[in-house]
């Protein structure tokens, strides 16, 4: 069943990019920066980074309240992204770090986290060809968390993961084809993907596909990451990633899937709405079905309305480029 989910979510984002080519928009600037004049785009520049912050609170009460729900909730949720690119001749770098944080507090559930990811990417590319589109790239990727995460049944939690348990670590040698500045393919089929788990308790019984007692299994494989940023207008905006890892050695037909999709909704100047929709499937994260043994696509919606300010764009001519 969850291969039909895959095909599904890969189709939808296809589908989405295929169709979005023909929307008439002006260029943004990548990691949905702040829409930006289609000539500014053209100039030559070694250096370009930005990002920004968006933080969001939310809070609702009830007094006797025949329909029923909690006397209390407060819900705040975080994303901060920053990024960093260089080029200079036919080499480029780019780099991008995500971090998401969410908590919420009732009264019938008290306190419980409800986002919690950070993620470094790292890519470094040697260009091709004279169109400038295809490049040979070594790609890193770090992804893990901040704190202790429980799965709940009947409001009964039962730990599941911490600082890093687990995190991913990525180390890929491919081809990155760049197509338009807002889309970024990138395919391996040289892929090293480590799975840590330090904390003891998990390592002792198997957590994450790792053998009982260790802390770190080592995957290799075939890699896949598209990376693509659109503006649907200038008070739309989005950013979406999906990375599919099949493991040569154990069940290469099991393919793992990290999707992850950010929408932007301006309402003026530092307020914006906010929607993201995530989806993850490990066929090694047994932890869900009625004994809590059994891999499942595991998926994060979360929608709000807050602050958002955009860390200003910023483009250095540090040599000439060719």
């Amino acid at each position: 069943m969850y291969r039909f989910f895959i095909y599904l979510l890969v189709t939808l984002f296809t589908i989405n990019i295929i169709a979005a080519q023909d929307i008439p928009i002006k260029p943004i600037i990548i990691e949905t920066a702040k829409t930006i004049k289609k000539e500014a785009d053209t100039v030559k520049w070694n250096i370009k980074r930005g990002g920004l912050v968006n933080f969001t609170l939310s809070q609702g009460s009830l007094s006797n309240w025949a329909a029923g729900g909690d006397n209390f909730s407060l819900s705040i949720s975080s994303y901060f992204n920053y990024f960093y690119y260089y080029q200079k001749q036919r080499f480029s770098w780019d780099n991008n770090v995500d971090v998401n944080l969410g908590f919420v507090q009732t009264t019938s559930i008290g306190g419980r986290k409800n986002d919690d990811r950070f993620d470094f990417l790292s890519k470094l590319g040697y260009k091709m060809d004279t169109t400038g589109k295809w490049f040979l790239s070594t790609l890193f990727d770090f992804r893990s968390q901040f704190f202790d995460g429980y799965t709940y049944n009947k409001n009964i939690g039962t730990f599941s993961s911490s600082f890093l348990s687990p995190a991913y670590s990525l180390l890929s040698l491919g081809f990155d084809y760049k197509p338009r500045h807002n889309l970024s393919v990138f395919i391996s089929p040289l892929t090293s993907r480590l799975v840590i788990v330090l904390n003891n308790q998990l390592s002792r019984v198997g957590a994450y596909g790792i053998d009982t007692g260790k802390h770190i299994k080592n995957e290799v494989g075939a890699f896949t990451t598209i990376n693509y940023m659109n503006s649907f207008d200038k008070n739309v905006t989005y950013k979406g990633r999906l990375d599919l890892f099949s493991n040569y050695i154990d069940h290469p037909q099991n393919i793992n899937v990290f999707m992850t999709n950010q929408f932007s909704f301006k309402i003026n100047k530092y307020f914006s709405a906010t929607y993201s929709l995530d989806f993850i499937y490990d066929d090694n994260v047994r932890i869900f079905g009625a004994k809590g043994n059994s891999a499942a696509l595991q998926t994060k919606s979360l929608i709000g309305i807050g602050f958002l300010k955009r860390l200003d764009t910023k483009r250095t001519l540090l040599h000439p480029v060719h």
